[in-house]
């Protein structure tokens, strides 16, 4: 009996193995040393180290032009600026992704979980959603960080 739990907890260890797991795809990876030399080093914290901007120190918090908003990264467009509401917390929120453009994981990293958003094109960071937004829509609040974005304004035909 004793052999078989020892097998049990081993192979368990085992399976939770991060090299035992498949990886994710995506279609624009990089080195570290590319990331570093495209992105700033706000954008690097934020976007392959998972990092957080502080509150209200994005200029697209209070963004209100027409367009799309795109991974900093790999320019994926991922929220229109229609999306985009006031949520009062600091940080550009949206009540929607465009559909397929960010994948979601769960992150403990402050002692409880939190569902996080990553850009499924190249994987950064961009931030948390949580189920507080505007009832009258989803009820979502896509809280991310700006320098997770570039911003590309409509054109004006």
């Amino acid at each position: 009996m004793k052999k078989i739990i020892i097998i049990t907890i081993i192979g368990l260890f085992l399976s939770c193995n991060s090299s035992a797991q498949d990886k994710e795809k995506f279609t624009v990876t990089k080195t570290k040393t590319e990331w570093k030399a495209q992105l700033t080093d706000l954008q690097y914290y934020v976007l392959r180290e998972s990092g957080t901007e502080r509150a209200f120190t994005s200029p697209l918090n209070d963004n209100k032009q027409a367009g799309v908003y795109a991974c900093a990264a790999c320019e994926t467009p991922l929220f229109k600026s229609e999306y985009k509401y006031d949520s009062k917390s600091g940080w550009p929120s949206f009540d929607r992704e465009i559909e397929g453009s960010v994948i979601y994981s769960v992150d403990y990293n402050i002692g409880y979980a939190r569902n996080e958003e990553r850009c499924a094109t190249c994987g950064s960071h961009l931030g948390h959603v949580f189920d507080d937004g505007p009832r009258e829509t989803t009820g979502q609040r896509h809280c991310i960080n700006g320098a997770a974005l570039t911003f590309i304004p409509k054109k004006n035909d």
